[in-house]
């Protein structure tokens, strides 16, 4: 069984190969332009899991001309021989204009049938899309299509005459799926561009960053949206593609349940710590009176309406265009529709195959928006003058903060020198950051071996021409009482031996070379617990306090070079390490993008240290209030007990993750609920801190 795909490069159609490889046997062929074959084999490569595969042939063409400009020779060899045609190229972009809205969807469509109808492929499958309804107000189901709906835009318009070329024009049997507006994949956050709810995930982090997440916003009710992630489209699609006797038929690969655009919005606040908005009426209440309005002077119509007139357009452009929300995409955030996909549910049954729900992988794809896709540090003036073109030294660079800041130095024309352990990890960050146009180097090394630092440093001395910045970010945590701690002492020395020891030997080594260039900035990355002294951390937060140290003494002896140094006292991050704890998800934490905003913020601004309100508090509490201060420590020592991890016997080569679980299992039932209340009631009143 073969397949010839449109568009596998693109979003849908990345996944959709994935899956036709995991699932299906027999060739894939990929429509590619010639210049993209580079990219091509790249995505071969990722399809395949770097072993590479003579079943994905790539095949020379072009959406723009006729036939897809695929060679006749091709043409002829494979009469007969492709069992499913998938025709995914196509634009999906609100704010596209009419020419090019026409050219893709239109005209791709009619040459891609053509080239279908002269392989005289087995069946013929549209991506269309739910845009195809327009604005028909009411349920809208699979056996709909021409109801004599208004087409808004130039890309409903589009998606909807595309869908007529194939029901009408097809020479071959035919299937369409319509998807609704397509987010990121619900396990990993994978997205390639700034679509639908994306743009407003800007005005999303600005509430984040300038308001208490408690702060309850005024919202209104704009009605509902439908979002799906990729892996279910892409999933639903293999699966009913290779379904019996479906053809002429029509799938709505949507949301079963309409989701309310204010509980949208409210889920990704949510997920990125951001006040939240409450509509004040309910429309249970407002539903029965606009209900009795003609549909055109209801809320929902006026405001749909006017903000898609002319002058709208301008206001909305000088003002939430100035957040990266186009004027466009504010007049289309909700359907008049309501989208039956009984049929496709029908079809799916058995298959395990569904819909998440948006609450259990908002935050994902939250993270790897604000990890990936958000341009802030890029397009920040101060950020470009300060690390274009410099070499950022940078350990612990495969995952979590370290990676972040890898990539968003990258981001800001700087040049990352990643560092870790894991060579795999660092060369997969390496080619993300050089996909996206930037440079970034590999240097794997065991940070918590003192020579291979020697080795590391002499590499970096002579094969870089500057170091200009080194944040020390790898680093080790030990939760553990001293009471569980007597026949440990190994804990305290391989604690010191990387985040104490480690650090300065890096430093050390290159001080040469920072000397020499007369410039050069540390960043190192402490911990909030030195401020606030948390108990079970004496481990970790003594080898944060002796870094924090040794920095402030050696300041004093190199700023006459031009060398200097920041320590971050950084509170908790949501980092793979604190995954496990499941309670931590309610606990106030930075995500690791930032935590990287405040490593910029550093290397920019190249303050002597940078603490947050928390930590303040907590070492003003300490100079002032001693005894009280160590009484609420105590009282923390109670609530927050040790976990079973810290109390097994571990050997001296055993590393236990930063925070590890409190295990309800631990106590009985309702004590467990009420020592939870006094968990998140503490980690509430001292955010950041590492209990």
């Amino acid at each position: 069984m073969s397949s010839f795909v449109t568009g596998a490069t693109g979003f849908i159609g990345r996944h959709l190969v994935s899956e036709l490889v995991d699932h299906r046997e027999g060739p894939i062929f990929v429509l590619v332009r010639k210049s993209s074959l580079p990219r091509m084999e790249t995505m071969i490569q990722q399809w395949t899991g770097g072993a590479g595969s003579s079943r994905i042939v790539p095949v020379i063409g072009d959406l723009g001309q006729a036939g897809l400009g695929v060679d006749p020779e091709w043409v002829a060899e494979h009469v007969g021989k492709v069992d499913h045609f998938f025709h995914l190229a196509a634009i999906y972009d609100m704010t596209a204009d009419d020419a090019t809205n026409d050219a893709m969807n239109v005209d791709g469509t009619r040459y891609a049938l053509a080239l279908a109808d002269a392989l005289q492929v087995g069946c013929f499958h549209q991506v269309s899309s739910v845009a195809a309804a327009g604005d028909y107000h009411g349920h809208f189901d699979e056996t709909m299509f021409d109801e004599g709906q208004p087409l808004p835009s130039p890309y409903h318009r589009t998606k909807f005459e595309s869908e007529k070329i194939v029901r009408e024009e097809s020479t071959v049997p035919w299937r369409v799926y319509r998807p609704a507006i397509v987010v990121g994949h619900s396990e990993t956050g994978a997205m390639d561009k700034i679509d639908g709810p994306y743009y407003f995930f800007p005005l999303i982090k600005r509430l984040r960053d300038n308001l208490p997440s408690w702060l309850p916003l005024v919202g209104v009710d704009l009605g509902d949206t439908n979002l799906v992630p990729v892996d279910y489209v892409a999933k639903a699609m293999d699966h009913l593609a290779h379904l019996p006797d479906r053809d002429g038929e029509a799938f709505h690969l949507v949301n079963p349940e309409p989701q309310p655009v204010v509980d949208m919005i409210n889920s990704f606040c949510a997920a990125a710590g951001a006040p939240r908005f409450a509509t004040p009426i309910d429309r249970g209440v407002t539903g029965g009176v606009t209900g009795m309005l003609p549909r055109s002077l209801r809320p929902s119509s006026l405001f749909s309406a006017v903000v898609r007139t002319a002058p709208a357009h301008l206001l909305l452009n000088q003002t939430l265009g100035r957040l990266g929300i186009p004027a466009e995409v504010v007049g289309h955030t909700s359907f008049p529709s309501v989208f039956d996909s009984k049929a496709t549910e029908r079809a799916l049954a058995g298959s395990g195959i569904g819909v998440p729900d948006l609450e259990s992988y908002a935050r994902t794809l939250w993270s790897f928006w604000e990890e990936n896709l958000d341009d802030t540090t890029g397009r920040d003036k101060r950020n470009r003058a300060a690390l274009k073109g410099k070499h950022v030294v940078i350990t612990g660079a495969s995952s979590g903060i370290g990676k972040v800041t890898a990539l968003k130095v990258a981001q800001a024309g700087g040049i990352p020198v990643l560092v870790a352990r894991g060579k795999d990890k660092l060369e997969e960050t390496k080619a993300t950051i050089e996909l996206r146009g930037g440079q970034a180097y590999v240097f794997p090394c065991d940070l918590s071996d003192l020579r291979a630092i020697d080795d590391l440093c002499e590499r970096l001395s002579s094969e870089l021409p500057t170091v200009d910045f080194v944040v020390n970010n790898a680093g080790r945590s030990i939760r553990r009482s001293l009471r569980l701690s007597h026949d440990r002492f190994h804990d305290f020395e391989r604690t010191m031996q990387l985040n104490y020891f480690g650090a300065i030997r890096l430093i050390i080594g290159l001080m040469p070379k920072l000397h020499e260039q007369r410039s050069g900035h540390i960043v190192n990355i402490s911990s909030i617990g030195v401020q606030t002294n948390p108990p079970r951390f004496s481990a970790y937060v003594a080898s944060k306090a002796a870094l924090d140290a040794w920095s402030n003494v050696v300041a004093s002896e190199v700023v006459g070079h031009g060398i200097s140094f920041t320590n971050i006292h950084m509170p908790l991050v949501r980092t793979p390490m604190i995954a496990p704890t499941k309670m931590y998800d309610k606990f106030p934490t930075l995500s690791p993008a930032q935590a990287a905003d405040l490593v910029i913020q550093a290397m920019v601004e190249k303050p002597h240290e940078i603490n947050t309100l928390a930590g303040n508090a907590g070492a003003v509490a300490h100079t002032f209030a001693p005894k009280a201060a160590f009484r609420v420590l105590n009282l923390a020592y109670q609530v927050f007990p040790d976990s079973a991890a810290a109390k097994a016997k571990a050997g001296p080569t055993d590393v236990e993750p930063v925070v590890a679980a409190v295990p309800d299992a631990a106590v009985g039932g309702d004590e467990a609920g009420g020592r939870e209340s006094e968990q998140l009631l503490m980690a509430r009143l001292f955010p950041g801190v590492h209990w």
